[in-house]
């Protein structure tokens, strides 16, 4: 989306904004809104979060509002509830006195324009006034976000050292907001790329996931993570990736990318498998009969290596177990035509819980190449899964309408071979849930198993 002049927008803040900043401006203290909510307004995206800068310290913060909390004090940064059960932040006017690429010593600061000369970009170094409409924008961020353009704020080197993370958030800016970053912010970025292993696994995890929740496109950003040197330097793996073909005009990197694009940003957790996805075809490629390559176990291989760069990132345990699982089993789709007992099966061996994020990965491939496949297919057995759940069929051992008491209960020695047997009893439920009765199962005990 082409950003919009500055003078064909008005900007507007939540009512709750401008009262705050009437009430500081009241006590004789200046209030500015900036940060994220100013640029977004200022290109035609409104609904960020609202942060104001003031010179008032965090006790006189406090002093003024009725209601604050000191969610990040030592920074000062107080948070004031406002009328509309909101917390806004209000931060004092900062500016830095020492920085090691990871963190910055602050002091508090007696100007905007202090304020301002400290932040990342241009487009984040505009201050709009809620009372008085006024812009404030010493670095020219507007005429950036106008002329599609992302540069630093002051000397670019220099800015990256201060904190190498700003490498990743100057590359999910440019694809987020379509821009492009200015020839010496680019060449400083990828000199800075070599020292982003000094950024902590979770800041790093916590930007990527920026990039897949925010942008729609994130294969944009993504490709710019490649093409400067990011995905070499922190995700070697899928370094690896890139070049490897995978027919169809793709290699393997630009399909997981494509098809990152075709799972929607609210489901990080798909994303990030739709990225990963083909992470295990590198050490699985070999030569098939033809003198192609083939890729078989590919996911097996890919699901131990997401696993490692999942653990690496510090996810959580739940989103690990979630990610890998959708790669280890993202071909195991159960065949065309199949009949409501071979779709129990499959339920049985993939789970209820994973079936939609593996048919939304697999729509999302096939629209992620070139020569767009129809998915008809895929959606038709999508729907014939659904109605096989709909149906809550017994495809577990808890659901079983006998169990190892019943079994004793009626006179069979316990041990190992209760396991066997109900294992099977549940097969042969599978296929005919009208078997699934206490009397008709110890039947089957009886007369089948029991020898």
């Amino acid at each position: 989306m082409s950003p919009k002049p500055v003078a064909q927008l008005e900007l507007r803040a939540p009512p709750a904004v401008v009262g705050i900043a009437r009430r500081l401006e009241e006590h004789g203290f200046e209030a500015w809104a900036v940060g994220g909510a100013v640029r977004d307004a200022l290109i035609g995206r409104p609904g960020g979060d609202w942060d104001l800068a003031t010179d008032a310290t965090p006790p006189e913060i406090r002093r003024t509002f009725r209601r604050t909390v000191p969610i990040g004090i030592e920074h000062g940064t107080v948070g004031v509830l406002a009328d509309d059960s909101v917390m806004y932040e209000v931060t004092t006017y900062r500016r830095d006195v020492e920085t090691d690429g990871r963190h910055a010593v602050v002091r508090f600061a007696r100007t905007l324009e202090e304020d301002l000369a400290r932040r990342d970009f241009t487009i984040n170094a505009v201050a709009w006034n809620p009372v008085t409409a006024e812009l404030r924008d010493p670095f020219g961020g507007a005429g950036d976000l106008r002329g599609g353009v992302l540069r630093t704020v002051g000397e670019p080197d220099r800015r990256f050292a201060e904190d190498y993370l700003r490498v990743l958030r100057a590359l999910r800016f440019a694809g987020q907001f379509e821009l492009r970053i200015e020839e010496a912010t680019r060449a400083a970025l990828e000199r800075a790329v070599a020292h982003l292993d000094i950024l902590s696994p979770e800041r790093v995890r916590e930007e990527l996931a920026k990039v897949l929740v925010r942008t729609r496109a994130a294969s944009i950003t993504l490709a710019l993570y490649a093409g400067t040197g990011v995905v070499g330097k922190l995700l070697p793996e899928l370094e690896a990736t890139r070049g490897i073909e995978v027919g169809e005009a793709h290699d393997a990197w630009t399909l997981a990318i494509r098809t990152v694009d075709a799972v929607p940003p609210s489901r990080l957790r798909l994303r990030l498998a739709a990225l990963l996805h083909t992470v295990g075809y590198p050490a699985a490629r070999g030569r098939d009969l033809k003198g192609g390559y083939r890729y078989t176990g590919h996911e097996r291989m890919g699901a131990r290596i997401a696993d490692s760069i999942l653990r690496r990132l510090r996810s959580s345990n739940a989103e690990i177990e979630r990610v890998v699982s959708i790669i280890e089993r993202q071909s195991d789709l159960f065949p065309p035509d199949s009949p409501d007992a071979g779709i129990r099966r499959w339920l049985a061996d993939v789970g209820p819980g994973l079936v939609n994020d593996l048919f939304r990965l697999r729509i999302a491939k096939q629209h992620a190449l070139p020569a767009r496949r129809s998915d008809r297919d895929i959606v038709e057995r999508w729907h014939g899964a659904r109605r096989v759940i709909r149906q809550n069929p017994v495809i577990t051992l808890d659901r079983l309408a006998l169990d190892g008491n019943d079994l004793q209960r009626a006179g069979f020695e316990p041990g190992p071979r209760f396991g066997l047997i109900l294992r099977t009893l549940l097969a042969r439920v599978i296929e005919d849930p009208s078997l699934n009765d206490r009397a008709t199962l110890l039947a089957i005990v009886r007369e089948e198993l029991e020898t």
